[in-house]
């Protein structure tokens, strides 16, 4: 237990302020080409705001997967079981520079019928790696003590490992006025790799894992999609897929099978170039 656990039950104030954060969403995502994606978030931008920790360009987002050497999530994710849940440790920002104090986040993401839940706790890079690699308890208020003892239980009962990396480019928007609730995001040059599990590794070879002129888009709610959303969608010809950057990074590195939710590159080829460019094309092929 930790100290500041001890201190509690003493009857001593608590001065370590909770680090855990909770929340329940209904998530829908589409597959949209990186030109649309900037045109329908500029749409967007006339009734919604952007999130005051997106930069112009977006930010970084980087995660690590756990899961058993059968790799019982994946599994889940492609079965559709109707509870289900991932291990991940994710860190905001660019991966240059990260040092065992840099703030990262310890994640469940879990799934129950069609709402997506999720509990984390923000810690120190070392720290977390202690948790989740070294298997050990850390220091933690009482406030956080069912989640500690839910990830330790998930990672010596299921005997869980670093399984793969996902990184991507992500801008959000948030909603304003009667859409406090709402989220969307655009997350770009999707790309992991499924070694050199440390964050800080320097020379680490990420390759795409969704084609590059690709984006994922997410609406993201507490409870109802605003009709004016809905509209936009269909006005754009958007379609619903179920993907998971997760499984699709274990299926683009071979660790299981191509399943039916696995996005194909030659599903979405990339955009035709421009006139002058195809010209300029055949100029230099015909002078070779």
């Amino acid at each position: 237990m930790s100290q500041a656990a001890g201190a509690e039950e003493d009857g001593q104030p608590l001065h370590v302020a909770s680090r855990l954060h909770a929340f329940n969403r209904f998530e829908l995502k589409y597959l949209v080409p990186v030109e649309q994606a900037a045109e329908i978030r500029d749409e967007l931008g006339e009734r919604m705001d952007r999130d005051l920790n997106s930069p112009v360009g977006g930010y970084g987002v980087w995660s690590l997967y756990y899961d058993t050497p059968q790799l019982r999530f994946y599994w889940e994710k492609i079965e559709g079981l109707k509870f289900r849940r991932k291990l991940r440790i994710r860190h905001y920002g660019d991966l240059d520079g990260v040092t065992d104090e840099s703030p990262v986040c310890v994640e469940i993401k879990q799934r129950v019928n069609r709402v997506t839940q999720k509990r984390r706790i923000t810690l120190p890079y070392g720290v977390a790696r202690r948790l989740c690699d070294g298997r050990e308890t850390v220091d933690h208020s009482v406030k956080e003590s069912a989640f500690i003892q839910e990830v330790l239980d998930l990672i010596v009962r299921l005997n869980l490992q670093p399984t793969a990396i996902t990184g991507y480019q992500r801008e959000a928007l948030v909603g304003r006025d009667a859409d406090t609730g709402l989220r969307v995001t655009f997350d770009r040059r999707v790309r992991g790799r499924d070694r050199d599990f440390h964050f800080g590794t320097p020379t680490a070879e990420n390759r795409f894992t969704i084609p590059p002129h690709m984006s994922v888009m997410e609406i993201k709610v507490n409870e109802r999609t605003p009709h004016w959303i809905t509209d936009l969608a269909a006005r754009r010809n958007l379609n619903l897929v179920r993907i998971s950057k997760y499984v699709q990074s274990i299926e683009a590195f071979g660790l299981a099978p191509r399943s039916v939710f696995h996005i194909n590159e030659a599903d979405y080829p990339p955009p035709p170039a421009p006139i002058e460019q195809q010209r300029q094309t055949l100029l230099k092929a015909g002078a070779q």
